[in-house]
């Protein structure tokens, strides 16, 4: 007998490389290629350092308020956490624990399985169709719950609001989690509907849309009821999970409405006229409305392009899973950058 034997052993979810090397168009990890908003400065400027003694607001009242405000709900149905991860996190301990497997599409976030695995929740991952979308009749099905990403990641590809909602009515017995990660830039958000339905929860991020991955800010929407529960289920694993630093510079983002708009417009004209240019350079991909475009050249290996960006300083993602090995996934960087990437790929083409 050994103490092995009693270890929970998973495979942990791989994030995407943060390179040491300077002078690297990093278009791998989705981050904003604006900075945070003229406002968090000026919250930083002003942060007294010998606060940070004490330990942060369990509450986390400054960050919960600007959010509600910010969106127009109540603060009871505000629920914040380290990123959104530590939310989605969260939200399948508390929520998924039947022993009926928990349903979220086979091309999808690939940290949903990994939490699966670490809470010993069953999970079955339903096939996206040819074109990469969703098939909601897939989810009527007796379940433990539903995930569904809005833009999907890391395909980029939106599910209509009237999809989603006819998944939410169909599975009124258990809770729906719809990841927003991406949503600023193109889709429908399902916040509206959680005055109707008692069993969704709405998860969002700073990382995206607000310019703050560095900062580790996630939160999620849902009725007083299912943030109540989520909220009993975090104080009993830490009290004390946002810093101070996080609350004040993350309600500062939140409460410049203008910026957020404008850096999120800009993010999505870049993002179409990328499209144009891949498409003329034969690259075949669906209709992202996320902060990145998931493509693939019919003629050329993904991994060749990959390789050939990296040894001209320019990282994206690629996923070696079946079915998506050939796809890249291309961050929205500058125009700048952008730029650069185009004219790598034409020299890479021969165009």
């Amino acid at each position: 007998m050994s103490w092995e034997e009693y270890v929970r052993k998973v495979v942990p979810y791989t994030p995407g490389e943060q390179p040491k090397i300077k002078n690297i168009i990093k278009l791998n990890t989705n981050e904003n290629p604006y900075p945070p908003s003229p406002l968090v400065y000026k919250a930083y400027e002003e942060t007294e350092l010998s606060d940070f003694r004490k330990y942060p607001d369990p509450t986390c009242s400054v960050l919960v308020d600007s959010i509600a405000s910010f969106y127009d709900v109540k603060k009871e149905n505000v629920f914040v956490g380290v990123g959104s991860d530590d939310v989605l996190s969260m939200a399948f301990l508390t929520f998924f624990n039947s022993d009926k497997p928990v349903l979220f599409p086979d091309i999808t976030y690939s940290f949903y399985d990994v939490w699966a695995d670490l809470y010993r929740i069953p999970y079955k991952q339903m096939p996206l169709k040819d074109d990469f979308t969703i098939d909601p009749a897939d989810y009527y099905g007796e379940n433990g719950g539903v995930v569904i990403a809005n833009p999907n990641a890391p395909t980029g590809v939106k599910l209509p609001l009237d999809a989603i909602e006819d998944i939410i009515s169909h599975n009124r017995d258990v809770v729906v989690i719809i990841d927003e990660a991406y949503v600023d830039f193109g889709a429908e958000s399902a916040l509206p509907l959680i005055d109707k339905y008692d069993n969704l929860l709405v998860v969002r991020t700073y990382s995206k849309s607000r310019s703050l991955a560095g900062l580790r800010i996630g939160y999620a929407f849902g009725c007083e009821k299912l943030i109540k529960y989520i909220l009993d289920a975090k104080f009993s694993f830490n009290s004390y999970t946002m810093n101070m630093p996080s609350l004040i510079l993350g309600a500062a983002a939140m409460n410049d409405r203008e910026y957020f708009e404008e850096t999120t417009a800009k993010v999505v004209a870049t993002r179409e006229r990328v499209k144009v240019q891949l498409k003329e350079l034969g690259f075949e991909f669906g209709d992202s409305r996320a902060n990145f475009i998931f493509a693939r050249h019919p003629e050329k290996a993904g991994k060749d392009i990959f390789d050939y960006l990296r040894a001209h300083d320019i990282i994206v993602r690629r996923f070696d899973k079946p079915r998506i090995n050939e796809y890249l996934r291309i961050s929205i960087g500058t125009d700048e950058e952008m730029d650069r990437l185009i004219e790598v790929l034409k020299e890479y083409l021969g165009k």
